[in-house]
C-alpha cells in the first residue's frame, strides 16, 4: 500500500470533523486502526498449537499475514487448573495499527492484544468455566450522546474500569483511557475526551451485575471489570475489517486496581460492549509480533 493511499484514507475518515487539520498539521499520534478477533489454542507449556481469525475474508491480506506470522511464536504463562498446567482455548482480540514513518511510508503492526480465558481441556478430562464463575452484566444502559460532541462530529471510545460490590451494584468507576476518531489540537482533544467521558461515568454508576457465586473469585470483596463504551452516530455500525482513524488517549492509573504491569491486558484491544474482569486474561510472555 502506498503512502498516498493511506493518507487519503486517513483524511477521508477524519475530513468531516470540525477539528480536521491539513495533512502537514496532522499530529504524530494520528493512526489508522482496526480490531482483529479470533481464538488461540495454548498448550500446557504455554506454546501456541493453533489459532483462528474471525471473518478473515473481510480483512486485508497483509493483516491476516501479520497475525499468522506472529501467532506461532507466541508463548503464554501456563494456565493452571488445580495447580496443574492445562491446555487452554483463549479468545483473542488484537489492535492492529498503521502509522506513518518519517520517510512517508506506513508501518502496520499489532499494537496491543487481549487473550481471554475461555476453556481448558486435556485428552482425559474436559473443564469449562460455568456462568456462575464469572461476573456478568445484568443492566448496562449505554450513555446518551452528548449534544456538543454530536454537533461537532466527535466519535470515540471510552474505556471504563468499574468496581462492583457483592450486591452487584457499582461502588466506583473510573476512566482509564479515551481514544478518539477525530483530530484537533491537544487542547481540543482533551476537551473532546472529557465530553465523551462524563456521560459514560454517569451511566456506569447505574449499571448492575451478576457476581460470581462459584470459582476462584466467588469470595472476593469486590470485582473490577473493564467496559469499553463506543460512541457512534445513530444508524452507524463499526464494520469489521475496515480501517478507522485512531488517536489513542493517555492511559490513566485506576486508584483501586493493583495490576501486574506485565499482565499485558490492554483496554484498547477489548471489543466495545464487552465486560472484562481485570486480571483474568492470559499473560503473553513474548512480543505480539516478530521483529
Amino acid at each position: 500500500m502506498t503512502a498516498r493511499f493511506w493518507m487519503g484514507l486517513l483524511l477521508a475518515l477524519i475530513g468531516a470533523s470540525a477539528f480536521a487539520k491539513k495533512p502537514a498539521e496532522i499530529p504524530e499520534q494520528a493512526e489508522l486502526s482496526m480490531l482483529v478477533t479470533g481464538m488461540v489454542l495454548v498448550e500446557p507449556d504455554g506454546s501456541v498449537s493453533g489459532w483462528e481469525i474471525d471473518q478473515r475474508e473481510k480483512l486485508p491480506g497483509f493483516v491476516v499475514n501479520l497475525v499468522e506470522n506472529s501467532a506461532p511464536v507466541w508463548r503464554f504463562e501456563p494456565v493452571l487448573l488445580d495447580g496443574r498446567p492445562r491446555k487452554a482455548k483463549a479468545l483473542m482480540s488484537l489492535r492492529v495499527v498503521a502509522n506513518r514513518l518519517d520517510d512517508g511510508n506506513y508501518r502496520v503492526a499489532i499494537q496491543s492484544g487481549y487473550f481471554g480465558k475461555d476453556a481448558i481441556s486435556d485428552p482425559k478430562e474436559r473443564w469449562r468455566q460455568t456462568p456462575s464463575d464469572e461476573i456478568r452484566s445484568l443492566k448496562q444502559t449505554p450513555p446518551g450522546y452528548p449534544m456538543d460532541a454530536l454537533e461537532r462530529g466527535v466519535q470515540g471510545t471510552v474505556y471504563l474500569v468499574v468496581r462492583v460490590n457483592r450486591q452487584g451494584a457499582v461502588d466506583d468507576v473510573a476512566v482509564e483511557q479515551v481514544d478518539l476518531r477525530v483530530i484537533g489540537t491537544e487542547r481540543q482533544m482533551n476537551a473532546m475526551r472529557n465530553t465523551l467521558a462524563k456521560p459514560a461515568l454517569v451511566a456506569a454508576r447505574k449499571w448492575r451485575f451478576e457476581v460470581p457465586t462459584t470459582g476462584e473469585s466467588a469470595n472476593d470483596e469486590y470485582w473490577s471489570v473493564r467496559v469499553p463504551v463506543d460512541y457512534l452516530f445513530a444508524g452507524e455500525k463499526q464494520k469489521y475489517g475496515e480501517w478507522q482513524a485512531y488517536i489513542p488517549g493517555p492511559r490513566q492509573k485506576v486508584p483501586w486496581v493493583e495490576e501486574d504491569p506485565d499482565s499485558g491486558e490492554s483496554p484498547d484491544a477489548m471489543v466495545a460492549g464487552g465486560v472484562y474482569e481485570v486480571g483474568k486474561g492470559l499473560k503473553l510472555l513474548t512480543p505480539l509480533q516478530r521483529g
